[in-house]
């Protein structure tokens, strides 16, 4: 029963029924202040993530991280999906997708490396799996956010129809075939040998079923408290003069934060394989899920979506993977690279702001 509790507090049940409450309240002529509404969107997104945690323990490290990884993609895919429904907002999807991948690869995984760094001196980490995300990251990023800025078949930074429906089935089967190779033919690649796992008992099964229908509640909440508040929150940015490309920095922040707190704790418990499993692979399931999810909304709705990126940004993304390929490829990792990666992340937070 103690560990039932600990399992099932007051918020990680609490925050996705007030979400579910609050989503009903309409309906009977309630009206909710937008202050309760943005603590309740992210009340619903921890508590998604601490009950994925909670599969995860009961899944296996390796099925963990997944679950977490396509808990993340959903919570993004279903906000940039529901604020494309709600109007035309052609960029909406690039600048969240992007600010997904600099938060997480130079943000989340910069905070990892020198905070462990710092603590352990120096960390290890397997270079065959950090290789197999970069293997299929890299094309991946430059195939649906590059190309589309030098296609000349449609004007603007966009696909045509066909050219769409092609990257989105590449990204899709090049996601699905990385889980093949984590979770089933080279998963040995993907556990580090000296992480030491804390001794917890695991999950029942009934506490298994309760956490699943949990997080199916929290991340419904999750995105259509977002609708709710994705008015309010274009308003203030346009409001405040600034660029648009805030909005989808917001929506990536207030979707990786839990996954980023988590990534952060296991790199100072000297877990740095786990860390760059939770980081690498949520941001390549972010681009793998959402581009397909987002590319059958614009078709369907027959919204144009603006995938390419402008010249400084392409250069921040090139940057990234170049230090990306030096941080990764020699198996160990120092406060060096940590700083390294978040003067990168400073700069997109800078050159976002006043492009």
């Amino acid at each position: 029963m103690a560990a039932s509790g600990a399992l099932f507090s007051w918020w990680t049940v609490g925050f996705p029924l007030a979400g579910a409450a609050v989503l009903a309240a309409p309906a009977m002529g309630l009206q909710v202040p937008i202050a309760a509404v943005g603590a309740l969107l992210i009340g619903c997104t921890f508590a998604s993530v601490h009950h994925a945690e909670t599969l995860a323990h009961r899944l296996g490290a390796l099925f963990g991280s997944l679950v977490l990884a396509i808990a993340i993609s959903v919570i993004e895919a279903g906000l940039i999906v529901s604020m494309m429904l709600g109007g035309d907002q052609p960029e909406l999807a690039r600048d969240s997708i992007f600010s997904a991948l600099l938060i997480a690869l130079n943000g989340i995984l910069g905070v990892c490396l020198l905070l462990g760094g710092g603590r352990h001196y120096e960390q290890n980490f397997r270079v065959s799996a950090s290789n197999a995300f970069l293997a299929v990251l890299v094309p991946l990023a430059m195939l649906t956010m590059v190309l589309p800025s030098y296609t000349v078949s449609a004007p603007g930074p966009v696909f045509t129809r066909a050219q769409l429906i092609f990257v989105a089935a590449v990204s899709f089967v090049l996601y699905v075939l990385f889980l093949y190779v984590q979770l089933v033919r080279h998963r040995s690649d993907f556990v580090a040998d000296h992480e030491v796992i804390p001794n917890t008992p695991r999950p029942s099964g009934r506490a298994f079923l309760l956490a699943l229908a949990l997080l199916l509640v929290a991340l419904v909440s999750v995105v259509l408290l977002a609708k709710l508040l994705s008015p309010v929150l274009e308003s203030s940015v346009a409001a405040a003069g600034l660029p648009k490309a805030l909005v989808g920095l917001a929506i990536a922040l207030l979707v990786l934060m839990p996954e980023g707190l988590t990534a952060i704790k296991a790199a100072r418990r000297n877990r740095l394989q786990t860390a760059l499993n939770l980081t690498l692979g949520s941001v390549l399931a972010c681009v793998g899920l959402t581009i397909p999810a987002v590319a059958i909304t614009a078709l369907l709705t027959n919204q144009s979506l603006h995938l390419g990126l402008s010249e400084p940004m392409v250069v921040l993304l090139f940057t990234t993977f170049l230090t990306l390929s030096f941080t990764l490829n020699t198996g160990r990792s120092t406060v060096l690279e940590g700083f390294v990666h978040l003067a990168i992340f400073a700069a997109f937070v800078l050159f976002t702001m006043l492009p």
